[in-house]
């Protein structure tokens, strides 16, 4: 939601370095790709995304202040 109301910006293709990085669904994988390399989302720790997972209140929180800081 964030990368389209960037105005969906290109990204590079380079792969994401997550353990989980294969389960990043394909319609959302520029979106995550832009999320990761500007530092809107990092991980859950132990090199771990979570894609399929449920986002919490003070995730989604911390997404929306680290957008707030981008150019």
């Amino acid at each position: 939601m964030l990368y389209r109301y960037f105005g969906s910006p290109e990204v590079s293709e380079e792969a994401l370095s997550f353990s989980d990085a294969d389960q990043v669904s394909e319609w959302a994988s520029a979106g995550v790709r832009w999320a990761v390399s500007n530092g809107v989302i990092s991980g859950k720790g132990n090199n771990v995304l979570d894609p399929q997972g449920s986002a919490t209140r003070a995730e989604v929180a911390q997404m929306l202040y680290n957008y707030s800081k981008i150019g």
